[in-house]
């Protein structure tokens, strides 16, 4: 009963307040129970959050509302289910993070999290075919060794790593930017509801979160978190996909670029990846001997 009560408490908390745990752990260290965030000063709450005391005070109001609200009632009729962070459930390497998730909200096979064999496979927006042939060669090894393959839902690059792993019989977890009620982009609404039957979808935000330009960053912090390597195909030299492989090459993540033309703009990210230590490939069987060794 007791830690429902915390978990009941928690996912309000988060409701009202949906940053990352380093922002949160200060409070928790204070009152690790929750049990005094209702009636503690506003001045404390600001100090502990270090947020505004007008937003405390806001905070505290909103707190107050939702911790009443079955929140874990609701989410299971969206077939929506949270994972805190102290949940077995939870996946240990993204506590590796300067500023893991809070809370995880998942839809779907919760397996597929649980499975240790991950890779991501990420690139431009903009990916053109030779992405897709690309990515045509690179999979059949890795699902033939139940690898997971983990992507971002946008359009492109992310896109067809999940359509092609599902349809060379693999499973493919999509890491989302938004919250479950407001999906983003449109044109994969169709893709995400088929993922959320027998695949998986992950975010880290409320269901009423939706798209902000600064949360596609902090998603692919989870993208890179949750695999053992990541895989580029095409990106600009200067993009966020390359800022975020920068970022798992600093944490000691495997990180393979597929090497293109000279000639195209998009083949600029993985040769300077290249350049920073990436691994090029061309073909899955070398990533398996990389991640497998």
């Amino acid at each position: 009963m007791k830690d429902e009560q915390f978990l009941q408490r928690f996912l309000a908390l988060h409701y009202v307040f949906p940053v990352p745990l380093n922002k949160i752990k200060p409070l928790l260290e204070y009152d690790p129970n929750l049990t005094q965030l209702e009636t503690m000063k506003p001045s404390l709450l600001a100090s502990l959050g270090k947020i505004s005391q007008d937003r405390a005070i806001k905070l505290q109001e909103m707190y107050r509302k939702y911790v009443e609200i079955p929140l874990l009632q609701i989410y299971e009729k969206h077939a929506i289910s949270p994972i805190i962070y102290t949940n077995p459930n939870y996946p240990s390497n993204l506590l590796n993070l300067y500023d893991p998730p809070a809370v995880l909200y998942i839809k779907g096979d919760i397996n597929l999290l649980l499975n240790d064999k991950k890779l991501a496979i990420i690139g431009s927006r903009e990916a053109t075919a030779y992405s897709k042939s690309s990515i045509e060669k690179i999979l059949p090894p890795l699902i033939q060794n139940n690898f997971v393959i983990v992507s971002g839902l946008a359009k492109g690059a992310d896109t067809l790593a999940h359509e092609m792993t599902m349809q060379y019989g693999g499973n493919t977890i999509a890491v989302l930017g938004t919250g479950f009620f407001h999906m983003y982009p449109k044109q994969n609404e169709n893709l995400a509801h088929k993922m959320s039957k027998n695949q998986l979808l992950v975010t880290e935000y409320p269901p009423y979160i939706t798209p902000k330009k600064w949360n596609f960053p902090m998603r692919n912090r989870i993208i890179s978190g949750l695999s053992q390597g990541v895989v580029i195909t095409e990106a600009k030299e200067k993009s966020g996909t390359v800022s975020t492989m920068e970022h798992a090459l600093e944490n000691g993540k495997e990180i393979f670029a597929v090497p293109g033309s000279i000639f195209s703009p998009l083949s600029a990210g993985p040769h300077h990846l290249i350049l920073e230590g990436a691994k090029p490939v061309w073909d899955g069987h070398q990533i398996l001997e990389e991640l497998l060794k």
